[in-house]
């Protein structure tokens, strides 16, 4: 069995011992040690230690959140208008963003403008519980639906690619929000949290402003879509640059010149995903599923699009973090499940495929079944995968 690691993820695998995520998380600053800080509260933990995630968690506890509430107040009043739109507030219509929503009109009396860059292939309760975010939590939206033809094309080369097919949509939603706020002269858009919440840097959550990295000054044919640069995609197909006006980043300058601000809602209010469920059932209509989610024990995270749980498959195989991990991880986190609970819960769904969409999957990509297993084989890391009998296991589970 070769050790060699792919995407430069740590060749040791590594599990958080106070939840169930590991190293090999993409983005994730998991040190797993026994931290000067972790010391001085007290925390003992083994010489593996706990997660960048269960860290912000902790401190979590220590924070005022009256105060932060009192910043959120502050920043409120500076933006709110007479008339229009306070602020912007991307999203699907989900738990997370029903909730900022309709927290920052109902309880802040803001007026905020939705917007929404549409999923690949909606799912039934996706559209319903899209539909009420408006008509049941009575908030303004713009749907905005990228071209379809170069949306499929670009998914396809993301997965052949990257092995991502989220990566183009992901693109999209960060861009829309700012967008939108451009357009309208709105210089402040909400997000609900940061994803430190779920393993970034904790240093992320030490200020409420999402970071630019999606803001750019390169030439536009240089920018990379899918795996390849806009330049060669147009050399390649019958697309023309026009047409990926939706993908592309706002330049900085401009952004800085409008004085637009884009901020995250878990900074000024303590953050709890099912609470948001909680809130968005009562306020704005949504629904779980009325069935478990492939790949999970979960109702009610991520399933407005069909390709969302193919995005979590690949997850799986280029870093062997399944949709259970991530939702049990958080749950740990947040102290509605206990981390027995979780990894039971990731031994019993984590690597399950995703059938339900699978056909529809290949259609929407155009590609054929064998295609999509040799691309899926082609990306996983020898030190995480080793192939027995025909079969596939990862090297190391989760204890």
């Amino acid at each position: 069995m070769s050790n060699f690691s792919l995407y430069g993820l740590p060749e040791k695998v590594l599990f958080c011992k106070k939840c169930i995520i590991s190293n090999q998380r993409p983005s994730s600053v998991v040190e797993f040690k026994n931290t000067l800080e972790q010391k001085k509260r007290g925390i003992d933990f083994s010489a593996q230690g706990i997660c960048e995630a269960c860290e912000y968690n902790d401190l979590k506890q220590e924070i005022d959140w009256k105060e932060r509430e009192k910043e959120l107040l502050k920043l409120l009043e500076k933006h709110r208008k007479p008339n229009g739109y306070d602020c912007v507030v991307p999203g699907s219509g989900g738990k997370d963003s029903a909730y900022t929503a309709h927290v920052l009109k109902d309880k802040y009396g803001m007026n905020p403008l939705t917007v929404t860059w549409a999923p690949h292939l909606y799912t039934e309760i996706g559209w319903e519980n899209f539909v009420n975010w408006s008509h049941v939590g009575g908030l303004d939206n713009i749907l905005f639906t990228p071209n379809g033809k170069l949306h499929r094309y670009l998914t396809k080369i993301a997965f052949l690619n990257l092995l991502h097919p989220f990566q183009p949509f992901i693109n999209g939603q960060k861009i829309i929000g700012p967008l939108i706020a451009s357009k309208f002269n709105i210089p402040l858009v909400f997000y609900g949290e940061n994803q430190a919440e779920y393993g970034n840097s904790k240093d992320e959550n030490k200020s409420s402003l999402m970071s630019n990295k999606f803001f750019s000054e390169k030439e536009i044919s240089d920018i990379k879509i899918g795996g390849q640069s806009i330049k060669s995609i147009i050399k390649e197909t019958n697309f023309t640059i026009n047409e990926f006006q939706p993908y592309l980043p706002l330049n900085i300058n401009e952004i800085n010149q409008k004085k637009i601000e884009q901020r995250f809602l878990g900074y000024y209010l303590k953050w709890d995903p099912q609470e948001c469920f909680y809130y968005a059932v009562q306020n704005t209509g949504f629904k779980p599923n009325n069935e478990r989610t492939e790949g999970s024990y979960s109702k009610y995270s991520s399933i407005d699009d069909k390709i969302d749980p193919f995005h979590y498959y690949c997850t799986l195989i280029k870093f062997g973090i399944g949709r259970t991990t991530y939702d049990a991880a958080q749950e740990i986190r947040n102290k509605k499940i206990t981390r027995e609970e979780g990894v039971a819960l990731v031994k019993k769904f984590d690597n399950e495929f995703p059938k339900k969409y699978f056909k529809e999957f290949l259609i929407y990509l155009d590609i054929e079944e064998d295609v999509f297993w040799k691309t899926i084989d082609s990306f996983r890391s020898p030190h995480l995968w080793t192939k027995k009998n025909g079969k596939w296991y990862l090297n190391k589970n989760l204890v």
